[in-house]
């Protein structure tokens, strides 16, 4: 049972920070929703912080897998996968549901940058560039880690322009950018 409650309390809270942002959501509204009582939430968590960062230790491992699986199934090609990545994130930004990157709304909200969930979220996208990195290994890159920060940073972009937008529009230009510079060196 006390599994199920934890299990409840981390799917609530990050549908509810994702959709509506980490701050406008209490405790009495996360145990409303999850049905979860207080004494509960307290055996699993100290407080909303400790909370906040199991939701983006969960997702970190979530979303990364998700995105290696949807690489890998949009080529079997490796020099072809550093630029997929942006045909998968081309199909996250056309969901309803799409609010940008729960990682970087976390940094904005969360500006302390010693704070536990700002940290989660900086180590996020250093495991991306990390992914980065590999895809262009494989694909034959020397300098994959530098060439893994400049797609890294053009994937941060496309997300928030995504949002600015409303459509999936910038995965593909940003896509077409990391072509070029992948053509150019």
């Amino acid at each position: 049972m006390a599994t199920q409650a934890r299990q409840r309390l981390l799917t609530t809270a990050e549908d509810l920070f994702y959709a509506e942002g980490i701050r406008a959501v209490g405790i009495d509204r996360l145990l409303q929703e999850s049905g979860v009582g207080r004494a509960s939430f307290y055996r699993h968590f100290a407080g909303k912080d400790e909370l906040v960062v199991a939701v983006l230790e969960d997702r970190d491992r979530r979303w990364l897998s998700w995105l290696r699986e949807s690489v890998e199934a949009k080529t079997d090609d490796p020099s072809a996968r550093p630029v997929a990545v942006f045909d998968a994130l081309a199909d996250r930004f056309a969901r309803k549901d799409f609010r940008g990157c729960a990682f970087i709304n976390t940094m904005v909200e969360v500006a302390d940058r010693d704070s536990a969930a700002h940290q989660v979220a900086d180590r996020h996208k250093r495991r991306v560039i990390d992914y980065l990195a590999e895809l262009l290994t494989e694909a034959g890159w020397s300098d994959a880690s530098e060439m893994a920060a400049e797609l890294a940073l053009l994937v941060d972009g496309a997300i928030v322009t995504a949002v600015r937008e409303g459509n999936p529009d910038a995965a593909f230009r940003a896509r077409a950018i990391a072509e070029c510079l992948l053509a150019v060196r």
